[in-house]
C-alpha cells in the first residue's frame, strides 16, 4: 500500500509543480534539481545507515556489559561479595565508598557498581564517592549469589554478616569528620 501511495504522489508531482508555477523553473534547472534529489537521497540513506549502526553498536555494547556482569558474579571474591551485600544489609540504594579500594574498583570495572558522583576527599580515608548497584547487574544479584540467609536473618546470621563486612566500611563512618 505504501508503494502505491508513493507512485501516485510521483505521478501527481508534475501537476503539483504546474499548480504552484514551478514547472518552468524545474525545466530550466533540471540538472540542479536532479543533483539536489540525488544528494538528498544520499543524505537520507547515510542517516538511515548511521541509525542502524548506532543501534547495533548499542546492542553489542549492552551484550558485552551483560557478559562481563555474568562472569564477575560467578567469580566474586569475599570482599566484593560483602561489599555488594552491604547494599542489601543497609537497605540503601546509594552508599558512599572509597574510590581507591580494590573491591570497589573491581566492581566498577565489572559494571556491577555505578559511580554517581558526589566525590569528597578526606585527609585519612582518601577520596570517596557515591555508588549504586547498576540496573543491569541487579537481576544477577540474588540471595544465593550474595550468600544471604533465606527470609529474615537470625541474630547469629546477622552477626556473622556484620563480621564479614569489609574493614573500610567500618572506618569510613568514623573518618568522615576529618576532611581535607
Amino acid at each position: 500500500m505504501a508503494y502505491g501511495e508513493l507512485f501516485s504522489f510521483i505521478a501527481y508531482a508534475p501537476q503539483l509543480l504546474a499548480k504552484i508555477a514551478l514547472d518552468p523553473f524545474v525545466a530550466e534547472h533540471a540538472e540542479f534539481v536532479g543533483l539536489g534529489l540525488i544528494v538528498s537521497i544520499a543524505y537520507f540513506l547515510s542517516q538511515l545507515i548511521n541509525l542502524g549502526l548506532d543501534e547495533s553498536i548499542r546492542h553489542l555494547s549492552d551484550k558485552r556489559v551483560i557478559e562481563t556482569i555474568e562472569s564477575k558474579v560467578n567469580l566474586l571474591d569475599p570482599a566484593e561479595r560483602a561489599l555488594v551485600r552491604e547494599f542489601f544489609l543497609q537497605g540503601a540504594t546509594i552508599l558512599t565508598l572509597p574510590q581507591n579500594e580494590t573491591a570497589v574498583k573491581s566492581l566498577v570495572n565489572a559494571c556491577i557498581l555505578e559511580k554517581l558522583g558526589n566525590e569528597r576527599h578526606y585527609a585519612i580515608q582518601g577520596p570517596t564517592a557515591d555508588y549504586k548497584i547498576a540496573m543491569k547487574a541487579r537481576m544477577y544479584l540474588n540471595r544465593d549469589v550474595l550468600r544471604l540467609p533465606a527470609g529474615e536473618p537470625s541474630q547469629e546470621e546477622m552477626q556473622s554478616l556484620i563480621k564479614a563486612r569489609p574493614q573500610f566500611l567500618n572506618g569510613l563512618v568514623q573518618n568522615r569528620k576529618h576532611t581535607a
